[in-house]
């Protein structure tokens, strides 16, 4: 274990050179290298250079809306075309059923029906190659003829739709001007889009909402527009102005998607702003043979089934050009432009959730990121160094080299480093040493053991190696199930902690294991520094530990208030429980739906003004609140009933608030609609459940059963005993504090592991001895590790909660409380639990009641 072959040494050393090169571009922005040369960088999320977060969900219901409407079209002029023509009676759609019904009249034309609606079928894929058609058409005895839309072919066109529209949102933000978006798929029917940079989203959402479909309809001029319902084949569509109605025919003549351009201009005669169209080959031939066909009869442009104009056919067009005219401002007219030249969405999109943040609030984001990240270092590196010596340098060493290689795998994978990222990754500072901490304190044991100072470090490293693997593996399955069921930045700190995780156990056992086997051959010392020696010079002594959390020696009764421990955890867990649901957690925009937005006047805030302008709105109990300056607040909006109207109400608050401060300045908006709520929030319970029982089997299987036992009892106990933390200060539960309950759940369940790891040594050590004697013993010779590895974590974690920023604050001081929590329960609740259930299999035959204070127990 001591000794490196040289070709393992150039690998190791290899490895960190590479690392620090992939690392080195991120300090140069990507303008500054050739376009020849393969540079991979970290991007900086929305929430650290400003920018919007945009998820959209196609409304898929539409989709067979047309799909029925379209059966039905064609089921009337398949009937009217049929020679003899086909009797029927209540031609009609049944969305609600995914079906088109008719009656036949005539039993003999029965048959004839069928075959005319069975030719409305489109194939579609269902796997393996194989076709099956989108509709299935049956009869009955009464001739009632049904043709409903099949699953696989709701599902086919749906999936088609969000295809399509993917393509056509990038080809719309493309036109607009707006770089490196982000557009990918999410889930089966929604869209994410990321558009850094963009401080007012309004003018993107309104383009992305539009579905600009455009088609050209002839207008049925005997119909009476006054008419409550449409007769057959006509649809009443508004026009621009108010009161318009057209007896549009259903029929499209020509369609929009036969367009090849579309530009803004000014008319040359009249000066307002009009869309000039061209046509392809087919467009143009189909728009002369209907306007040469219908001369003199109005036509009608709708876009999104609404008439923009219905001008009367003076001469046939046979050149494949036209103009839209309107009451269009020069915006208004570009924007058309745009949506006409990057097609129709198949279907409508609604913007479900929203998170915008200004290019000021990001800089400050950073700014507080980069100061708790520089405050945590300092802390960290300072602790191991004073308390651990050399051999706590080298930790150091270690520990830079360590966040190299974290910064060169998320370069690497092209990572978009968010606020929760960052956090990350000053978290990882903490648990990184852990490691370390328990390799040093193996080796310091061993050293006051008598062993030799090679032996030392060959068993310190070999033994703590299991421990090692153990304890950071839970941490994984924490962050495996933060990664699976979270959601945005929040998969970003799972997959920031859990690399952080495998470079410590690598850089913890193999960097700082070659450091101490070329320091071990350079100097052949006689005895380690690892013990505090007196009469040293100040060099020597900073190569020494300058203090210690605790004596080395102790022999503290823990498990005397094993019974005290078990009650005072249940009665504060009891109550955190039923204050969960009375008065209740603070649920967060994420679990609970609505709208938030930061505000920053150019002044102190006027409050009662910009509530008097909200009170107003119609809109819900608007909240107001100062937040961090006087200057800044947040306010909050309930959800709307209806998710589409999420987006109206935004504007709404907004332009409320312009109004009444001129110069108003939106920071951050964040609007989550009801349904995206209720998925997070299942979503983060999930995380939580899945967690717990994976740590239960892996620490079960590791271990004895009543070590997954305790483990899982004490990691609810925690849990809940954090949230009862967080109903008490009234901590928003959002994403952010679930990422830092599964943070200190792994924290958690490593600290437990270290504990039970001794526990089993011990148990095969001293075979005789009474299991409450050797819980207690396993507890005081692991007291500095898990002192030390709780006091790495809280330096981490106390500089996010002091400069971190408003964002981070509540994810910090969960942070902080469950470290407190986590180092208290291994040893007053798992432990306790342990040697209640394992009186009779761990120490077979054995009866060994805890003995109250002061009393010896009776064996």
């Amino acid at each position: 274990m001591m000794y490196f072959a040289r070709w393992k040494t150039a690998a190791i050393i290899l490895v960190c050179l590479l690392g620090t090169l992939v690392s080195l571009p991120n300090l140069l922005p990507r303008a500054a290298f050739p376009e020849w040369v393969p540079v991979r960088q970290i991007s900086l999320g929305l929430d650290l250079r400003g920018g919007s977060y945009l998820l959209l969900e196609v409304d898929t219901s539409v989709l067979l809306r047309e799909r029925l409407e379209g059966l039905v079209e064609g089921t009337r002029r398949g009937m009217t075309q049929a020679n003899p023509r086909i009797s029927y009676t209540g031609l009609s759609a049944q969305p609600d059923q995914r079906r088109m019904s008719l009656r036949i009249t005539e039993a003999s034309q029965r048959d004839a029906a069928l075959r005319v609606v069975r030719e409305l079928a489109n194939a579609v894929n269902v796997g393996g190659g194989a076709q099956q058609p989108d509709i299935e058409v049956a009869i009955n005895a009464e001739g009632l003829l049904t043709a409903t839309v099949t699953e696989a072919g709701l599902r086919a066109k749906a999936t088609s739709a969000v295809e399509q529209s993917i393509e056509i949102v990038r080809r719309r933000i493309d036109e607009t001007g707006v770089v490196e978006a982000t557009i990918v798929r999410q889930g089966l029917n929604r869209i994410l889009v990321q558009l850094p940079g963009v401080e007012d989203p309004d003018r993107i959402k309104n383009l992305l909402g539009r579905t600009a479909r455009m088609t050209f309809h002839l207008l049925d001029e005997a119909v009476n527009t006054q008419a409550a319902t449409p007769p057959p084949g006509i649809m009443f569509l508004p026009g621009e102005r108010a009161g318009e109605r057209y007896p549009v025919r259903r029929r499209v003549e020509v369609d929009g998607a036969n367009l090849t351009d579309a530009r803004a201009s000014q008319d040359s005669r009249t000066g307002e702003w009009v869309v000039n169209f061209t046509f392809d080959s087919v467009g143009t031939r189909r728009f002369s043979e209907i306007t040469r066909a219908n001369v003199g009869r109005p036509f009608a442009i709708v876009l999104d089934e609404k008439v923009i104009t219905a001008p009367n056919i003076r001469e046939p067009i046979t050149g494949g050009r036209g103009q839209i005219s309107g009451n269009f401002t020069v915006r208004s007219a570009n924007d058309l432009a745009v949506l006409l030249r990057a097609g129709a969405l198949p279907a409508p999109l609604t913007v479900v959730e929203e998170r915008t943040v200004g290019p000021e609030l990001g800089a400050d984001a950073i700014r507080a990121g980069i100061i708790s990240l520089a405050v945590g270092v300092a802390f960290v590196f300072l602790y191991m160094g004073f308390a651990y010596g050399l051999f706590g340098w080298f930790a150091n060493v270690a520990l830079a080299i360590n966040i190299i290689l974290l910064i060169a795998c998320l370069s690497l994978l092209e990572a978009t480093l968010t606020l929760p990222g960052i956090a990350g990754i000053v978290l990882t500072l903490g648990t990184a040493l852990d490691a370390n901490i328990l390799i040093n304190e193996r080796i310091r044991e061993e050293v006051k053991n008598g062993r030799s100072p090679i032996n030392a470090l060959e068993i310190g490293y070999t033994k703590a190696s299991g421990t090692i693997l153990d304890s950071n593996l839970t941490n994984l399955i924490a962050m495996a199930c933060l990664y699976g069921f979270g959601s945005g930045p929040v998969k970003g700190f799972a997959v920031t902690v859990a690399i952080g995780t495998i470079v410590q156990m690598w850089t913890a056992t193999v960097v700082t294991r070659l450091l101490v086997v070329w320091w071990y051959r350079w100097r052949r010392p006689k005895e380690l520094p690892v013990l505090e020696k007196p009469g040293l010079s100040f060099f020597q002594r900073l190569a020494r530990p300058l203090f210690r959390l605790c004596p080395d020696v102790t022999k503290i009764p823990f498990m005397r208030g094993a019974v005290a421990g078990l009650v005072v955890s249940g009665v504060l867990s009891t109550a955190s429980v039923i204050g969960a649901f009375y008065p209740g957690l603070e649920k967060g925009i994420d679990f609970k739906g609505g709208i938030v937005m930061e505000v920053r006047t150019q002044g102190p805030a006027n409050i009662n003004a910009l509530r008097a302008a909200t009170a107003t709105l119609g809109v819900g109990d608007v909240g107001l609140q100062q937040f961090g300056d006087e200057s800044t607040l947040l306010i909050r909006v309930p959800a709307p009933a209806q998710e589409a109207q999420t987006q109206q109400v935004v504007s709404t608050v907004r332009g409320a608030l312009e109004a009444a401060a001129p110069g108003i300045r939106i920071m951050r908006v964040e609007a989550v609609g009801n349904r995206v709520s209720d998925e997070l929030f299942r979503g983060g319970l999930t995380a939580l459940g899945l967690s717990l029982i994976a740590m239960l089997i892996y620490i079960w299987v590791r271990f004895e059963w009543q070590f997954g036992v305790a483990a899982i009892s004490t990691l609810l106990l925690d849990t809940t005993k954090t949230i009862g933390f967080m109903v008490l200060f009234q901590i928003e539960f959002n994403l952010t504090t679930i990422a830092a309950i599964l943070t200190v759940i792994g924290f958690s369940a490593n600290d437990k592991v270290v504990v039970f790891d001794r526990m089993r040594e011990n148990l095969r050590k001293f075979k005789t001895m009474p299991l409450q004697e050797l819980t207690d013993l396993s507890i005081n010779e692991t007291l500095n590790r898990s002192l030390g590895t709780s006091v790495t974590l809280l330096l981490s974690a106390l500089p996010l909660a002091l400069f971190g920023g408003d964002t981070l604050a509540g994810f910090a001081w969960v942070m902080v409380f469950g470290i407190f929590i986590s180092a208290s329960s291994s040893v007053f609740i798992a432990a306790p639990i342990v040697l209640f259930s394992g009186r009779n299999s761990l120490r077979r035959g054995e009866l060994e009641p805890v003995a109250p204070k002061g009393q010896t127990a009776i064996r």
